[in-house]
């Protein structure tokens, strides 16, 4: 399957998440997303390097910014349980707007095209890093990595595209 790119619309799937209660919540990405501007962004995997140091905080430090523009909500998504996604979340005590979302078998990230075979690094099927602004289901950009790079997916190109 091609990967969701411009002009497509972003499919519906369920995904899992910890709400401000601490009650797990299964959810519709089309609930999270329809009749709004949102930002989902995808990572390979929680705890992980990258994904840790640069490219989560990066949307949790300009957020603000973000919503300023325009932004309904921040969608963190990635290919882990949601008990590995609550516990992540919770190493940002800052974070005020990005919601982690757990895509536990990775039914949604196969849904977007966007999977990524890991196996070799004992890792399974992941995501592949990207950022995607959507607004009201139709996908406006979609930056999506190649490799192991981390060049176009971060929240200041989200931002320039703003």
């Amino acid at each position: 399957m091609a990967p969701i790119g411009v002009g497509d619309s972003l499919p519906d799937g369920t995904v899992a998440w910890f709400d401000e209660k601490d009650e797990l919540q299964k959810l519709s990405v089309h609930s999270l997303a329809a009749g709004k501007k949102v930002v989902l962004f995808g990572v390979p995997g929680a705890f992980t390097p990258t994904c840790s140091m640069q490219h989560v905080p990066g949307f949790i430090q300009n957020a603000e910014e973000l919503k300023s523009k325009g932004v309904d909500e921040i969608l963190l998504i990635s290919v882990n349980d949601p008990f590995v996604m609550k516990a992540w979340a919770k190493t940002y005590p800052e974070n005020k707007h990005v919601k982690f979302l757990a895509d536990g078998s990775g039914a949604y990230t196969r849904a977007l095209g966007l999977e990524l075979d890991l196996s070799e690094k004992g890792l399974g099927t992941r995501s592949r890093r990207f950022a995607l602004l959507v607004d009201d289901l139709k996908v406006k950009v979609a930056n999506i990595e190649e490799g192991g790079q981390f060049t176009i997916s971060g929240a200041d190109e989200i931002l320039k595209a703003l």
